[in-house]
């Protein structure tokens, strides 16, 4: 005996959204990702505002530029621009969501400089002077690049708002290429 499955399927696809509870705004990830890229974000970009503006306690881009100098940074002025520009630019970029992969590819850069130039011989943690919170910064940046910065981000319009491993290739290898100039030099 021969039966046959029936599908029932509304008229028009009006009727099935009619039907159907309308898609969210934003998922828990979207939110999630939200409230990482903000405040990771906006710290990173008054990380880099101290080094350029002296806004929020620091030092401004005189002093900032005579830390790099005694770093070995030749003009000291010009690697605190750099660098402060990194964190701020970079900061604000992953807050908005906005060129993330080129924004996380910043903060990459900057982080790889500091382990390699300040924290990297006083061991991991934080306490002693350590790596902990460059590689902290450096992880996260790379994670928002390739899981994407969710729907509520700027880059939503763009093939690379999605997040993916070319997303986090380029991060990783333009943040690597942008530490290894200065550390050349």
């Amino acid at each position: 005996m021969v039966t046959k499955r029936i599908l029932c399927r509304p008229a028009h696809e009006t009727e099935a959204a009619a039907h159907s509870p309308p898609a969210p705004l934003a998922s828990a990830t979207d939110c999630g990702l939200l409230l990482i890229r903000l405040t990771f974000g906006l710290l990173m970009a008054g990380h880099g505002a101290q080094k350029l503006f002296g806004l929020f306690g620091g030092g401004g881009l005189t002093a900032t530029g005579r830390y790099f100098e005694n770093l070995g940074f030749r003009p000291g002025k010009v690697f605190a621009v750099i660098g402060g520009g990194s964190e701020f630019l970079g900061g604000l970029g992953l807050a908005l969501g906005l060129l993330t992969p080129l924004a996380a590819a910043a903060l990459i850069g900057v982080m790889i400089n500091a382990m390699a130039t300040v924290t990297g011989s006083h061991g991991l943690w934080d306490t002693d002077g350590g790596v902990e919170y460059n590689v902290c910064i450096a992880v996260v940046a790379l994670a928002v690049a390739a899981i994407g910065p969710g729907r509520l981000a700027v880059d939503r319009f763009f093939r690379w708002g999605r997040g993916g491993w070319p997303e986090a290739t380029v991060a990783l290898g333009l943040g690597g290429v942008a530490a290894s100039v200065p550390l050349s030099l």
